[in-house]
């Protein structure tokens, strides 16, 4: 079930600072270290980042105090968050590989032109979450279950593996005394569609954050994405031609 009514009342009843250290674990707030320029390191919130990101003069102290309306915001990851696809793309990773962490690199090998030498990029461990197996498991089934009989179900109907995933929803900006349409909302505006992801569940071979720009839903939008790379990687599948047309903005969907 995707309820964001319990991960209100989770938020609510977490300290802020504990989770953001659990958080940090997984690669949230800090730069992956991928080899390409330009990373940023998102925000990972805490009462810390908070009373520094409001020190200024212009802010008064109740700018800087962190409100239980702030924790019930980060409880489903909107308010202060901002993660890259990078970071969550670790992040699930991460889960897939039982809490062990690697740095994420943008290519497996580099041929040399003149030579031919071919240099692999081995896989470089960063470090392990401390997490309890027992807990771990739990979230692993849970993310089987979205891609089996949840919000990412219909992406994977005919599947011939098992995968885990969750899909996600960025709200771009509020809206006061009114009912999100996407329909009536300009395109900009939109929520962004997302889809974290691994596959084959038992065994992963490959894990993968899918962002859409605007796409709205991650089941409608960002899913099916990524169902075409893994039938690709692990099947050998090609996905069919699109067809050009975007997909009609969905208003009722869950993420």
């Amino acid at each position: 079930v995707s309820c964001d009514t319990y991960y209100y009342m989770l938020g609510a009843d977490s300290d802020i600072d504990v989770t953001h250290d659990f958080l940090a674990q997984f690669g949230f707030g800090r730069k992956t270290g991928i080899d390409i320029e330009g990373e940023l390191p998102g925000v990972l919130p805490s009462r810390e980042w908070k009373r520094e990101r409001f020190a200024g003069k212009n802010y008064r102290d109740e700018h800087r105090k962190w409100y239980l309306g702030d924790s019930v915001s980060a409880g489903i990851g909107q308010g202060y968050n901002a993660f890259t696809p990078v970071q969550q793309a670790e992040a699930i990773a991460t889960i897939a590989s039982d809490g062990v962490a690697f740095r994420p690199h943008l290519v497996r090998s580099i041929e040399n032109v003149k030579t031919g030498v071919v240099r692999y990029i081995a896989p470089e461990l960063s470090h392990t979450v401390a997490v309890k197996p027992e807990h771990l498991a739990v979230v692993k089934n849970a993310l089987i279950g979205v891609a089996r009989e949840g919000t990412g179900a219909r992406a994977f109907v005919g599947a011939q593996y098992v995968s885990a995933g969750k899909t996600g929803t960025s709200q771009l900006f509020s809206l006061k005394g009114e009912k999100y349409s996407a329909g009536h909302i300009d395109e900009r505006l939109r929520d962004h569609a997302w889809y974290l992801a691994y596959a084959p569940a038992a065994h992963p071979r490959i894990a993968l954050a899918v962002l859409v720009e605007n796409g709205g839903f991650g089941a409608q939008a960002a899913a099916p994405i990524a169902r075409a790379v893994f039938d690709y990687y692990l099947l050998g599948r090609a996905p069919a031609a699109a067809s050009g047309e975007a997909p009609h903005p969905a208003d009722d969907e869950s993420d």
